[in-house]
């Protein structure tokens, strides 16, 4: 009797430390847009930015970089423990993200990156209003919509509809859901295009009186599949600026229910590309 006591006094005991320790661990995270380009890698390595990764919790990586070679030079890290995601990212410069739909250099290159039969999707790319008409972008969301490859628009919301028309049922991630675009206008957009995803880097307005906006807070909750997080180190300086990123999305998703924010962390990506 007293040997049946001690071994479930010693099960509990070790079933609390697991719930401490699983308690005191960080929520992992799936960062849905992030860049590794040419000016970052001068200061940050490929084995830097895994470090850093690793550090965070930050699990599994929508990876772009311009040119290419960035995104590359990731994956050929092997990080057991962090599942790399690449997309083509349709610039070789900086300048080309003005003019990449109307360039028939750009066109050409998206056709030789894509022989090497790793990207899941398109982008970032940047496009607006009308621009996003030009033959060259409705190419590029049949091509995607065919090969069943995301597409990830840095758009106002006139060029996400047209994206959409263009091929109808093509995956999109919207970056930063829009940046400035009113809640209620994407609440809209939400209800009628159920293949779009919203991605929240940059939207100032997710915290509101120190806490999570309750308008955002209810979309999140009406749509707890359609939303990923991301850090866009577009700039050098912003990589710095990643361990904070991740301290201001756990503080947010700490105000939603333990499935939803997980959801939002990264259970949400992980979906969206068919992994564990």
């Amino acid at each position: 009797m007293k040997m049946r006591l001690q071994n479930f006094l010693l099960t509990c005991s070790l079933l609390m430390m697991s719930a401490i320790a699983s308690a005191a661990e960080p929520l992992p995270i799936f960062d849905a847009h992030m860049h590794y380009n040419i000016e970052a890698r001068s200061t940050w390595s490929p084995r830097r930015v895994i470090a850093l990764w690793r550090q965070l919790g930050i699990r599994a990586v929508l990876a772009t970089s311009r040119p290419n070679d960035g995104t590359l030079d990731l994956i050929a890290q092997n990080a057991p423990d962090i599942k790399i995601i690449p997309f083509l990212r349709p610039y070789r410069v900086q300048p080309d993200r003005h003019d990449w739909f109307a360039n028939p250099e750009i066109e050409r290159f998206v056709e030789k990156e894509l022989q090497r039969g790793i990207y899941r999707g398109i982008g970032e790319f940047h496009i607006f209003g009308k621009d996003a008409d030009a033959p060259y972008m409705a190419k590029i969301a049949r091509l995607a919509k065919a090969r069943d490859l995301w597409l990830h628009a840095h758009s106002d919301e006139d060029a996400i509809e047209r994206i959409l028309h263009h091929a109808p049922g093509v995956k999109l991630i919207w970056a930063h859901t829009g940046m400035s675009t009113s809640l209620d206008k994407v609440e809209a957009m939400f209800a009628q295009y159920p293949n779009l995803v919203g991605e929240l880097s940059f939207r100032s307005d997710l915290e509101q009186n120190g806490g999570l906006n309750p308008q955002w807070k209810r979309l999140f909750l009406r749509y707890p599949d359609r939303f990923v997080l991301g850090t866009d180190t577009w700039v050098t300086s912003r990589w710095d600026d990643v361990p904070q990123l991740m301290a201001f999305y756990r503080r947010m998703l700490s105000d939603l229910p333990a499935d939803v924010a997980e959801r939002i962390a990264y259970k949400n990506g992980l979906a969206m590309f068919g992994l564990q």
